[in-house]
């Protein structure tokens, strides 16, 4: 019985748990190149990930809500995204995080309409949801936003997890 008990709460704990950042160097690194492929910048915005049932959420929103030059970049970049994901682009991503970032082999080779990517924009920047059916899909997307909250650290943080719905 203890032992159910004892599992049932590391089951608990790993599920719930957050993407350790990555090392100083590895956060200065990803900053570089992300500075390179985003238009906006990383310092006056803030990435939001979260898993849901579905896939996840991506958010990105202007620290300052009234800097409509950051919310602009963020509404671009983010609808560009949705497009190229769609086509199974992931040349960015893969830029800044390198080819091996966990989950993007599997979302580059989903065919596509497998992974939907649905963009929105939001008052202070934009929103882009991952949807798959395929559980093997929703796990990729989900090491995919471990791979960003880890790399991003200190620009990103995470969402509410395992959201219902959109």
């Amino acid at each position: 019985m203890k032992r159910g008990a004892l599992a049932l709460s590391l089951a608990l704990v790993v599920a719930g748990a957050v993407a350790e950042p990555a090392s100083p160097a590895r956060l200065d690194e990803v900053a570089k190149w992300g500075a390179q492929v985003m238009p906006f910048d990383l310092d006056k915005t803030t990435h939001v990930f979260s898993k849901t049932e579905q896939g996840g959420r991506q958010e990105v929103v202007a620290k300052d809500a009234s800097d409509a030059g950051q919310i602009r970049l963020i509404r671009e970049h983010l609808s560009v995204l949705a497009q190229r994901f769609a086509l199974g682009d992931f040349s960015g991503p893969a830029k800044i995080h390198g080819e091996a970032m966990p989950g993007l082999a599997a979302l580059q080779a989903a065919r596509p309409g497998q992974v939907k990517y649905v963009y929105e924009d939001l008052p202070d920047g934009g929103r882009l949801d991952y949807l798959a059916d395929d559980p093997a899909l929703v796990e990729a997307i989900h090491r995919y936003f471990d791979a960003q909250l880890s790399d991003h650290a200190r620009h990103a943080v995470p969402g509410h997890p395992m959201m219902h719905g959109r």
